[in-house]
């Protein structure tokens, strides 16, 4: 056998062959960033999702459909006769007996429209995951290590197809004139888990697996566990925002920062037993979401200020955008109590705890996963 010289040209071929990247690093050409759009979109149709299914309830829209038919239920009506039989149905809950009693076919149909089309996104939604999903998969663009996180969101979907089904039946026991509020805060509290798996997921890639197994060597410990803290919160006050909602809370006193004049609403306890005035007591449910919003921004800033101490500009403008968007937020919640919480602050208000939500994972990410950039001394 021939004895290789120490030093060989670098251009020979037989020195320039390199083993392809490994799949779980970079994977296929494009991957990442297709199924990042993709997972965007869903993200997007989400955000919709949550501002249909707010009106819906604004406009007292969501018992308009009495039964769950995940697969018939996506045709609408036909003609008069369906119609006629729809809103017979309806007819027959406590919800048009007691509050809509009356009600002309054609403002029937104008809630029904509404809860339709909720339903419908959601249809559309799982639609969408499940060919982008099968489409990755079947073309093996999936990164090594993603399948099984790519098929969570679906599964939650699934899950919350079901919730919200739960939901409604609620508001069509006897007795009930609406859904009960707290099976609306599961509702929507598992929209915003859907939100933040979706955003997180796309944030991670956003870069390879390479260069966030680099940046996690530089993560900032302590700022990523006061971020999580501040994640944890700020779902906290989603829940109890939906709480108020769900009773329409919010309309009962419309004076701030006093309670029909004092620090404590009055008959804060009259209910019994004790535990319903947490769920159905409005004044008891619009205190307890205001003091959480004060608690809420406090730490805010405690952790903005940890925050902007970050050696990276990245991180540091993360951060700022969140306590920029949290007081904006703050301003906004007072404002819409202030004019009885007519729809369109409601919704606007809806929309910044979505973008609030967001901004608060994003700073989490750069501080667990710090992006390159100017680097100073901490302060």
């Amino acid at each position: 056998m021939a004895k290789r010289a120490i030093f060989e040209d670098a251009g020979a071929p037989q020195a320039t062959r390199t083993a392809p990247p490994p799949r779980g690093i970079e994977g296929p050409s494009g991957a990442r960033k297709a199924i990042r759009a993709w997972l965007w979109l869903l993200f997007a149709m989400v955000v919709a999702m949550i501002a249909v299914g707010g009106l819906t309830r604004l406009t007292g829209s969501g018992l308009s459909i009495t039964e769950w038919r995940p697969v018939t239920g996506a045709l609408p009506p036909m003609n008069a006769a369906d119609w006629q039989v729809e809103f017979e149905r309806y007819q027959q809950i406590d919800q048009y007996q007691l509050l809509n009693a009356g009600m002309t076919l054609g403002e029937f149909q104008y809630i029904y429209w509404w809860e339709w089309s909720h339903r419908q996104l959601g249809r559309l939604i799982g639609l969408v995951w499940a060919i982008g999903f099968v489409w990755f998969y079947l073309r093996k663009q999936i990164p090594a290590g993603w399948t099984t996180r790519l098929l969570i969101p679906g599964v939650l979907g699934g899950v919350q197809g079901a919730i919200g089904w739960w939901m409604v039946h609620s508001g069509l026991q006897e007795g009930m004139v609406a859904v009960a509020s707290y099976r609306l805060a599961l509702h929507l509290g598992l929209a915003f888990v859907i939100l933040g798996v979706l955003a997180w997921y796309a944030f991670m890639l956003g870069r390879s697996e390479g260069a966030l197994l680099q940046a996690r060597r530089a993560r900032e410990a302590k700022l990523f566990s006061m971020s999580t803290g501040l994640m944890h919160f700020a779902f906290l006050q989603i829940l109890l925002g939906a709480l108020v909602a769900g009773i329409d809370a919010g309309r009962g006193y419309t004076d701030w920062p006093l309670m029909a004049g004092g620090i404590f609403p009055p008959g804060m306890w009259e209910l019994q037993p004790v535990w319903r005035n947490l769920f159905e007591n409005d004044g008891t449910v619009q205190f307890i979401h205001r003091v959480s919003g004060y608690l809420l921004a406090i730490f805010g800033v405690v952790v903005w200020l940890r925050g902007r101490r970050s050696t990276y500009a990245s991180t540091r403008a993360g951060f700022h955008a969140v306590i920029i968007v949290m007081l904006a937020q703050i301003a906004l919640g007072v404002f819409t109590v202030l004019h009885g919480a007519p729809v369109s602050l409601g919704i606007a208000h809806q929309f910044t705890a979505v973008l609030l939500w967001v901004l608060i994972l994003r700073a989490r990410h750069f501080a667990q996963f710090p992006l390159g950039g100017t680097i100073r001394g901490r302060s």
